[in-house]
């Protein structure tokens, strides 16, 4: 005689997150308010400094020939006088060599093509657009990595602060464009992250049940193990299209410069080792073998394959335009044809660009060591002037304008601690939440110690920017939670709290003339030069 099995009691349900209908309400009020914050301190007065300022003098004109011609053109000699005077067709038709792909000097053009060649606002309202929306994007995935609205829009508060941020914001260069494009893409792959999981959730769910509003996609630890499928591979995770976005935005952001290559890669291992994660927490017990199988290679072509895909198609201009650098290199081959001539030709120019890179070694006054960037401690001069009269100016002997992309100190100081606490508890596994971020840093940050004789500058790091920011509002959030049941303890971390966000406070309004160009007497500006190498 058999008896009929017991059917297994269902899973709990998962946990509801407290006043999940407030954080969505919140969610794009507090966005906008902050990137309102952004936008005040990158927009006004954008028109100065009146004359190109540090590379804009081949950004700026490179991106006009761009969209004027389709390639970048090479000028006369001495050209900025008169570009900065009005006269903005006295470049010549022969093509420049240039050694960065299109993507960013499209956005620097398409300003000028809207406002003007000869308006300063044209030239940098392109990077300006892209530094707002950049805070805006912090906010957003702050808010999903940290599951907090408060702690997202703190982690994009500092980055609307930050004064590297802000003079990259300002000037007309590449690397605040392909910044924002880099955190598009890792705000894409939060919400695939937080997509696919609930995928996995519902397909693994016994039938008959739903999920609960507002619950967390993860089970809970003491979840009823996964049933067998897929012999304890899991299911497919289906369709994933933010993270085709994803690897459209990194393709982008490649096609902008290639040092954001390190992030596809590092972002490309955090995709599948959420779905690792995923397929762990849900009970499964071939968990990794099936985010190894299911999971990796559709990751690879979604991000890697995209974002190749992107790259190539962010060259069409070159491809369509004979009078592109390099274009005809291999015309006229044996046996080619124009497909197969064109690919050889973008292929050597690549070569071309490749050794550019890694054998530049040339001095320059603020070339600057990587194991110095994220402390700040040798920024990049971008313009100084002493303009006259300067009692008319600034009411003193002499005046100063200068633009100094110096990240705020206390921004970068406490990023720095914050980031060494977040090591440390990543590798006690303490927390696994700052592990994303702490990724990104490492990926943007550590190739570039391969290259010490590089000329290379501390302005490169506007890409770890919002990184250090959500490091730091976790470490705030961590603190906070850290010290809620006591009330000694509650009272110095407020006490902490507040004072170091009143010391940012106060160094952005300090250090902003010297962001922004503001005219100021000489020795105001010698009292923010803190340390000897910031001169």
């Amino acid at each position: 005689m058999t008896t009929a099995a017991t059917p297994s009691p269902p899973a709990p349900a998962a946990p509801r997150r407290p006043l999940a209908w407030l954080e969505r309400a919140n969610g794009w009020p507090v966005t906008l308010a902050v990137t309102a914050v952004a936008a005040a301190l990158r927009l006004p007065n954008l028109h100065r400094p009146f004359p190109l300022v540090f590379d804009e003098t081949y950004y700026v004109k490179d991106g006009w020939t761009l969209v004027t011609l389709g390639y970048e053109a090479q000028w006369p000699e001495e050209p900025n006088p008169d570009f900065e005077a009005g006269f903005t067709y006295s470049f010549l038709e022969k093509p420049a060599f240039v050694v960065h792909p299109q993507v960013g000097k499209w956005v620097i053009g398409l300003g000028m093509r809207l406002l003007g060649a000869d308006d300063r606002v044209g030239w940098r309202i392109g990077t300006a657009l892209a530094g707002v929306l950049m805070v805006l994007l912090v906010v957003r995935a702050g808010r999903r990595l940290l599951r907090s609205t408060a702690l997202g829009a703190l982690a994009g508060l500092l980055v609307a602060l930050d004064g590297l941020g802000i003079t990259m914001s300002r000037t007309a260069l590449l690397d605040g464009i392909m910044a924002m494009l880099v955190v598009a893409g890792f705000a894409a792959l939060l919400v695939d992250r937080d997509q696919a999981a609930a995928t996995l959730a519902a397909r693994l769910r016994p039938p008959g049940t739903r999920a609960e509003p507002d619950a967390d996609p993860a089970p809970a630890p003491d979840a009823a193990p996964a049933p067998d499928v897929g012999g304890g591979l899991g299911p497919g995770l289906g369709r994933r299209p933010w993270r085709l976005w994803a690897g459209v935005l990194l393709g982008l952001a490649v096609g902008t410069k290639w040092s954001a290559l390190w992030f596809l890669a590092a972002f490309g291992l955090l995709s599948v080792g959420w779905d690792a994660a995923a397929r762990y927490r849900a009970g499964l017990r071939r968990w990794w073998q099936g985010a190894l199988l299911r999971d990796a290679p559709a990751a690879f072509a979604s991000l890697v394959g995209v974002a190749a895909a992107v790259y190539a198609a962010s060259w069409a201009s070159w491809f369509a335009t004979p009078g592109s650098y390099g274009r005809g290199w291999a015309a006229g081959r044996p046996g080619g044809t124009a497909f197969t001539d064109a690919i050889a030709s973008w292929w050597h120019y690549h070569g071309q660009m490749w050794h550019f890179h890694t054998t530049l070694t040339a001095e320059h006054n603020y070339r600057s060591n990587p194991l110095g960037w994220l402390l700040q401690l040798r920024p990049t001069s971008f313009y100084y002037q002493s303009p006259e009269p300067p009692e008319q100016l600034c009411g003193a002997e002499r005046c100063s304008q200068a633009i100094t992309s110096l990240g705020n100190p206390f921004i970068w100081w406490f990023g720095v601690a914050a980031l060494v606490a977040a090591v440390w508890l990543l590798l006690r596994r303490r927390t696994t939440t700052p592990l994303a971020p702490v990724v990104a840093i490492a990926a943007g940050w550590l190739p570039w110690l391969a290259y010490p004789d590089r000329s290379i500058f501390t302005f490169y790091a506007v890409a770890l920017l919002p990184f250090v920011a959500l490091v730091l509002a976790w470490a705030a959030g961590a603190l906070w939670h850290w010290s809620r049941d006591d009330e000694v303890r509650r009272r110095w971390v407020v006490t902490g709290l507040v004072t170091a966000g009143v010391l940012v406070v106060a160094a952005t309004v300090f250090f902003l003339p010297v962001w922004t160009a503001e005219t100021i007497p000489f020795r105001q500006w010698q009292l923010r030069q803190w340390l000897p190498s910031w001169v």
